[in-house]
């Protein structure tokens, strides 16, 4: 093949695809409505499973599940005839995968549901399968008639796996809508590599306790310059009798009030009154635009009522990978 017959035949299988979603658009209603609802209210988990390449769909959407709110594992057919229906209890649903409907191995996880009156949801292309018929709701992707594999053949499964997964993602995104999952919680579940960093709180990496560098607004530079060094951010908090924030003093402060009597002068009279501060609770990314955008590289972390909490600076942010 030319480079040119490449091109068009990839062209060929996203108009495919992307065809077909546009058709399964069309087919959302009612059950999907029931579906998300039944798996809002179990009290369990949801099971998910599915042969061969329905269970390598089915293995991704239980992942997703689980990392936005929704307990969910995934179970292969054949292993829960040998001992794995155990993991399903009646308190769980259960989501069934199979473009036919008719998957045999399927059949005893089905049985199994039906005997212990476990809630089944059957993603298919066939209303008139017997997974379809034994699910008390079933999600219906396109069929080959209406959607052809992307496949030259029309045999390996392409078209079909893509609607499912899409199907996986429409529930999932309905029941993080419908849970109000937040970022937090979301990070909760993703505490490692680029997703981590990004989700990290100014809480996690920021200055805290003895680390922070806080005097009062009587006390004379001379001293405040030690506390200044010692600590080694760059900066200075004020607070006054109460412990609230009233000020800052940086290295800017610090060059503007240069003179021989800086030494002899009160913090109160060198600070930055009203100085710019965070919650605890931004994501640190949030933080680092907040930083940029008033190019400065230190922030206090303030609680609801003014007491710093944490000195956030610029090189914590970059320490964590947050960029």
């Amino acid at each position: 093949m030319t480079p040119t017959e490449l091109i068009t035949a990839a062209q060929r299988v996203l108009d495919t695809e992307s065809a077909a979603l546009q058709l399964m658009k069309t087919m959302i209603g009612d059950a999907f409505v029931k579906a998300v609802q039944t798996i809002l209210e179990t009290k369990g988990r949801v099971i998910v499973s599915g042969m061969g390449k329905s269970g390598h769909i089915g293995q991704k959407i239980a992942a997703t599940f689980a990392s936005t709110g929704t307990p969910a594992f995934f179970v292969h057919p054949g292993e829960a005839s040998h001992g794995d229906l155990g993991m399903l209890t009646p308190d769980d649903v259960l989501i069934t995968i199979s473009n036919s409907g008719e998957s045999r191995e399927m059949g005893d996880i089905i049985s199994f549901s039906r005997r212990f009156h476990i809630p089944m949801i059957a993603i298919t292309g066939n209303p008139d399968s017997s997974m379809a018929k034994a699910a008390d709701i079933t999600l219906l992707i396109p069929n080959k008639t209406q959607a052809p594999e992307a496949c030259p053949l029309g045999l390996a499964p392409t078209t079909s796996t893509t609607t499912t997964l899409a199907m996986g993602d429409a529930l999932a995104v309905a029941l993080i809508e419908m849970r109000g999952f937040s970022a937090a919680q979301f990070h909760d579940r993703h505490p490692g590599g680029k997703l981590g960093n990004v989700l990290l709180k100014v809480s996690d990496v920021m200055a805290r306790d003895e680390a922070m560098p806080l005097v009062g607004p009587d006390m004379m530079m001379s001293d405040a310059l030690v506390v200044m060094t010692a600590k080694s951010l760059g900066c200075l908090g004020i607070v006054d009798a109460d412990g609230r924030l009233i000020g800052v003093i940086t290295d800017g402060d610090l060059r503007r009030h240069m003179s021989t009597d800086l030494i002899g002068r009160k913090t109160a009279e060198v600070m930055t009154a009203n100085p710019k501060t965070i919650a605890p609770d931004l994501l640190g990314a949030a933080a680092l635009g907040f930083m940029n955008d008033n190019k400065i590289t230190n922030l206090f972390v303030v609680d609801t009522a003014g007491h710093p909490v944490g000195l956030l600076h610029l090189h914590h942010l970059l320490q964590a990978g947050v960029m």
